[in-house]
């Protein structure tokens, strides 16, 4: 791949990830609205704050660096996004790499952010109480949320592909 090119999918792969993470908001919070109250209240209990803030209070306390709750806010958000922005590029290298189809390149990309930053990295880092803490119902939200991003990510890549006349 050209150097142009793998800008262009690099800048693609940012406004993809931005939007996926718009999409799966929303998606995130009807699915919690649709739970039982006791589940609801079981994960409430248990989730000592979003990941993304708790991991900005981590670097922030692990480095001495100070920082007041609005910047602490501004990191916080800064690791949101910047995790879904860096994770889908993996739905480009899918579809330029393998024969997937953009619906399945795209669940497969949600799938994995879930699995692997969700399930695995986030509870590890301390970044969220332990899996077994929450109720199921929690982490069949989650991969439901992120197979939402993966599609939202998948759509914008395939438009703007699409417009630039670069689809696989």
């Amino acid at each position: 791949m050209k150097l142009a090119a793998f800008a262009e999918d690099a800048a693609i792969a940012g406004v993809a990830g931005y939007v996926g993470t718009k999409v799966m908001e929303p998606v995130s919070m009807k699915l919690y609205s649709l739970e039982s109250e006791a589940a609801r209240k079981q994960e409430d209990e248990a989730r000592p704050g979003p990941p993304y803030e708790l991991a900005a209070r981590k670097l922030n306390d692990g480095l001495n660096l100070g920082l007041d709750d609005a910047k602490l806010q501004r990191l916080g958000m800064a690791f949101h996004y910047g995790l879904a922005v860096s994770w889908a590029p993996l739905y480009e290298v899918l579809r330029r790499r393998t024969r997937m189809a953009p619906v399945t390149a795209g669940i497969t990309t949600g799938a994995a952010m879930s699995v692997i930053a969700d399930e695995m990295l986030t509870p590890r880092l301390g970044f969220s109480a332990p899996n077994r803490a929450y109720p199921l119902v929690t982490h069949l939200r989650g991969f439901l949320a992120h197979l939402a991003f993966g599609v939202a990510v998948a759509g914008v890549t395939e438009a703007a592909w699409a417009l630039l006349r670069r689809r696989p």
